[in-house]
């Protein structure tokens, strides 16, 4: 199925032509086309070729207008103001679009794929091995799936990369501990689940701590295991590999609560560039990128300064000779240009490491590793806070388990769902909680725009009122329900029918999902899309008061255009909540 041309890219088109023909010198201008209250689209873009041209800006919009054809699509164009053009659109332009996108069975609505596509690699969802997800990891999860998918829609090559904290000091404690106490990660026959495995890495993870602190020939014991484990020891690496498996147990379990796929081959942790680190570091010291100061290897920038005024710098190297996150991150980055190829690397990761990155991005630029073609980029994520505006923490003042949450919100959800159930079984009513729980937490993540904070909720994310999931899934579900009651009347495009004003604001809004998703993707903005499709929500609840689809029955042809548009809405709704990692389902 070829893609469909949005109408308002084939007026723009129309009104290229026509400023090219007023003014062979405008050729290429932006008519500067959007949606406007006056007319279903507003054209400013005269003003400012006026302006240029010394010309009086009513006068040229008027000549412009003499050379713009009316007929099915624009069907009234008029001069407002000093020189906007405001434009009607032809009815039957409006239902032939949808019906060319409905005739798509790709399910893509007819959505054109980006002209030139790329790869980029996103990094998100960075849980740390033997310790317990909470909420601050919940917005890197969430933020990037969505962004993943978005740019995979639109064509994009998208590498995932979950960059797990599985390396540092603390595992040599840890590995002492299981060395000396060698059965506490055995399992039992059967599987173990993934509260199972996380409350034996956290009983673990006590009991080695405990030790570590009042122990001392423990911690020194501890301290020689962390240099067997840098060295490469097998025994040594053997323990470790348990520890990543229990936690990986665990997180797929979580990441399966969010509703979310994370393939095993797309956990490449702090450890998967360990062989790269001293060559990294030869690299950028040869290169002058890098310098040794009082032993460590040092990158100084001329606008980071600590508070007494002197450059802080990028740490590659520590002067016992260990290696900091800096040279892992730099190495992760020439493996993803280098090996994987990407021209786009993409960081979800929280704002207050906003420093770092800038400083780390910065070296690899002057190390040739990220140029104009290759670029990184942090999208950096606020904080999550509770109703009183503060950090999110329990009431004991600890930090939130993202599993506690999430199944307070399907508790909550499915509270909503068995309130409103008319025909659904036990089992529906918990399945749907649960669609309806994460959903509500993944769009109040994503109904923000992510460099913002904000308030986690619960009672606001489950409403049916307001801008929520809830309220978009309901509106999917009653047209599904709509096109179950309408019997032997069939959607069907009548492009010859006049449309009432609510149908042809729902028909034009359904026009620019190309286009809002191309944006979202292109400027990494979910909460763009999500806007989008609560507006159509809002604007098919209007519609349904106003137009009347079954009852009272209208006449037969404005029946099966009024489920047409219906069926367009709900598989609009189904497509961009999908591509939010968000579940639609049939009932509620």
């Amino acid at each position: 199925m070829a893609s469909v041309t949005s109408l308002s890219d084939s007026v723009q088109q129309h009104l290229a032509s026509a400023l090219t023909a007023t003014r062979p010198e405008a050729a290429g201008a932006d008519p500067l086309l959007r949606r406007s209250d006056r007319a279903d689209y507003q054209a400013n873009g005269i003003l400012a070729l006026a302006k240029k041209a010394k010309a009086n800006p009513r006068e040229l919009a008027t000549e412009v207008v003499s050379h713009i054809v009316t007929g099915d699509l624009i069907k009234d164009v008029e001069v407002s103001g000093p020189g906007f053009l405001n434009i009607t659109i032809g009815d039957r332009a409006i239902t032939g679009n949808l019906a060319a996108r409905y005739a798509d069975d790709t399910g893509r609505l007819g959505v054109p794929h980006a002209e030139h596509p790329g790869t980029t690699v996103i990094d998100y969802a960075q849980p740390n091995v033997a310790k317990e997800m909470h909420v601050g990891h919940l917005r890197s999860a969430v933020i990037g799936d969505s962004v993943a998918q978005l740019l995979e829609f639109t064509g994009e090559s998208v590498v995932r990369r979950h960059h797990i904290g599985d390396w540092g000091t603390q595992f040599g404690m840890l590995i002492q501990y299981l060395e000396e106490h060698p059965h506490e990660l055995d399992h039992e026959a059967g599987e173990v689940s993934g509260e199972e495995a996380m409350s034996n890495l956290d009983r673990l993870y006590k009991a080695a701590r405990r030790h570590f602190d009042s122990d001392e020939e423990f911690k020194t014991r501890a301290r020689r295991r962390v240099v067997d484990l840098q060295a490469g020891d097998p025994k040594t690496l053997a323990a470790w590999q348990k520890f990543v498996d229990e936690s990986k147990i665990y997180f797929f379990s979580v990441f399966e609560k969010l509703d979310m796929e994370i393939r095993d081959a797309d956990i490449v942790g702090e450890s998967g560039y360990n062989d790269m680190l001293a060559e990294t570091c030869r690299m950028l010291e040869e290169s002058g990128v890098a310098v040794r100061s009082e032993g460590a290897l040092c990158v100084f920038f001329e606008d980071v300064k600590g508070p007494d005024g002197n450059q802080v710098p990028l740490i590659v190297q520590k002067s016992d000779g260990g290696y900091g996150y800096a040279a892992t991150d730099l190495s992760a980055i020439r493996d993803r240009v280098f090996n994987l190829k990407a021209d786009t690397l993409l960081y979800v990761v929280d704002a207050r490491q906003s420093l770092h990155f800038k400083m780390v991005f910065e070296t690899a630029r002057r190390a040739g590793w990220l140029n104009e073609d290759v670029t990184a980029q942090q999208l950096a994520f606020g904080t999550v806070l509770g109703k009183d505006g503060k950090p999110f923490k329990t009431r004991a003042g600890e930090t939130v388990r993202l599993v506690d949450l999430l199944d307070e919100a399907i508790d909550r959800a499915s509270a909503v769902v068995r309130e409103k159930a008319q025909d659904l079984s036990e089992q529906e009513i918990a399945e749907r909680g649960t669609q309806v729980g994460i959903g509500a937490v993944k769009y109040a993540d994503l109904s923000t725009s992510a460099n913002r904070d904000y308030k986690f909720d619960l009672d606001q994310m489950v409403s049916l009122n307001g801008d929520t999931s809830v309220y978009l899934q309901y509106a999917y579900a009653r047209i599904q329900s709509i096109l179950r009651k309408a019997g032997d009347v069939r959607p069907g495009a009548h492009p010859e029918l006049e449309l009432h004003e609510a149908e042809r604001a729902l028909g034009l809004h359904l026009d620019a999902f190309a286009e809002t998703v191309a944006e979202a993707a292109r400027e990494y903005a979910p909460h763009k899309l999500t806007a989008y499709l609560y507006q159509l929500a809002s604007l098919f609840t209007s519609f349904y008061d106003k137009c009347p689809v079954i009852k009272p029955a209208p006449p037969r042809d404005v029946a099966e255009n009024r489920l047409f548009l219906s069926d367009v809405t709900a598989r609009t709704l189904h497509r961009g909540m999908a591509l939010l990692g968000i579940r639609t389902p049939e009932r509620l």
